[in-house]
């Protein structure tokens, strides 16, 4: 069964009604697509940090309660599409960067980022869970910025049957080392790697959105795709804002890709050094 995918690249704010209108918008480019799946960044709602390396407390993004009735908007506004959306999640004293992917029918699944870069730390706590759930569109596990730069972060999502591969980010251009242009930049080489890697490594598709434009000193680096079970990818953005759509059939992309040689099949677990 062919299905359209779209991953997007776009920039949010602290403004939690223009975040939610820009939601919108790219819910309805995205159905008059023809996608049944739409993967928007991490932070979407109320944006990410301004400063990777010094947080500053007072200027951290508003934390919802996973009930909070912006998700019902957003559930009208999605009806029948998928949907995955990031936010900082609010639970009792503790903040987390975290993920929903939704109907018009509910919450299908939740994801609290795990790995935390730099200074994050400050602002958020870690997750300690990568789970897959279904889907309309299939079998889907998601990712949040750092997460994919560890294998064992999409295979955990792989073995646990994940066809589809959300990775949803707020990831910024180098912030020690600036190129003059993007498309040279050490953090967008890496961030493509990632994307293409996983996908390949673990023979399944992987939708990356990403943020776009620039908060405090940083700058988003776009580039939004939807990557084949191969590791080729067959939709982008590159830099600018825009939605990355492709159309495939899942199910039997990931059979061709695991005719011959089966990664997970061919594992040896058994062989590898657990992590400590």
């Amino acid at each position: 069964m062919l299905t359209r995918i779209a991953a997007a690249a776009a920039h949010f704010g602290r403004d939690l009604d223009h975040d939610l209108g820009r939601i919108g918008k790219l819910i309805d480019d995205a159905r008059a697509a023809g996608s049944a799946l739409l993967v928007l960044p991490d932070a979407a709602i109320g944006g990410y940090l301004a400063d990777l390396r010094h947080p500053d407390p007072a200027a951290f993004p508003p934390a919802l309660k996973p009930d909070d009735p912006i998700f019902e908007r957003i559930r009208g506004l999605a009806r029948d599409m998928v949907v995955c959306v990031g936010f900082c999640e609010a639970d009792g004293g503790d903040r987390y960067n975290a993920a929903v992917c939704l109907t018009g029918d509910g919450i299908l699944g939740r994801h609290r980022k795990v790995h935390l870069p730099a200074a994050e730390g400050i602002a958020y706590r870690a997750g300690n869970t990568f789970a897959a759930f279904d889907t309309p569109v299939g079998r889907v596990g998601m990712l949040i910025d750092y997460d994919k730069t560890f294998p064992e972060s999409a295979r955990t999502l792989a073995l646990d049957g994940a066809q589809i591969v959300a990775c949803l980010s707020a990831w910024p251009a180098s912030i020690t080392n600036a190129a003059p242009k993007l498309s040279q930049d050490r953090q967008s080489r890496l961030f493509d790697l990632y994307d293409c890697a996983r996908a390949a490594e673990n023979q399944i598709v992987v939708v990356s959105s990403n943020q776009t434009g620039a908060a405090g000193g940083m700058r988003f680096l776009g580039q939004a795709k939807v990557v084949g079970p191969a590791g080729n990818v067959l939709a982008r953005t590159w830099a600018k804002a825009g939605l990355a759509v492709a159309e495939l059939d899942v199910v039997q992309e990931i059979g061709n890709a695991r005719r011959v040689l089966n990664h997970l099949r061919e594992l040896r677990p058994a062989t590898y050094r657990a992590a400590e």
